[in-house]
C-alpha cells in the first residue's frame, strides 16, 4: 500500500495559480495511477484530473482541461497539480488519490484505494 500527503494549499485570488504536491511513501509509487479529485462543501467529490504511472498518459474533465496539469516524478515519489487562471468555483479540499488497478482514464472516486488526507484551496473573487 502507498501513504499520501498532499500540500500547497492556500488563499489566492481569482486569476493566480497554485501548484499542489501528493508526496507518496510506501509501496512502488511508479506502479500507481494517481488522480486528483475535490470536494466543495455541500458537494460530492469531483474528478480534476489523473496520470498514468509513468507519467505519459493524463486524463482531465472538460471543466479544468485548459486550466490545470498533472505531472510526476516517481524518482521523488511525487505528483503535482498546477492550477492556473483559478476561480472561486475552483475552491474546495483537493485530495490525491492513488490505485494500481486503473488507467487515468477512470475518474469515479470509488475506484481509488489509497487517498491522502487533502488540502484546502481558496479562490477569492
Amino acid at each position: 500500500q502507498v501513504h499520501l500527503v498532499e500540500s500547497g494549499g492556500g488563499l489566492v485570488q481569482a486569476g493566480d495559480s497554485l501548484k499542489l504536491s501528493c508526496a507518496a511513501s510506501g509501496d512502488t509509487f511508479s506502479k500507481y495511477t494517481v488522480a486528483w479529485f475535490r470536494k466543495a462543501p455541500g458537494k460530492e467529490r469531483v474528478f480534476v484530473g489523473a496520470v498514468s504511472w509513468g507519467g505519459v498518459r493524463t486524463n482531465y474533465p472538460d471543466s479544468v482541461k485548459d486550466r490545470f496539469t498533472i505531472a510526476r516524478d516517481n524518482a521523488k515519489n511525487a505528483v503535482y497539480l498546477q492550477m492556473n487562471t483559478l476561480k472561486a468555483d475552483d475552491t474546495a479540499v483537493y485530495y490525491c488519490a492513488a490505485d494500481e488497478r486503473v488507467a487515468p482514464s477512470v475518474n469515479h472516486p470509488w475506484a481509488y484505494d489509497y487517498w491522502g488526507q487533502g488540502t484546502q484551496v481558496t479562490v477569492s473573487s
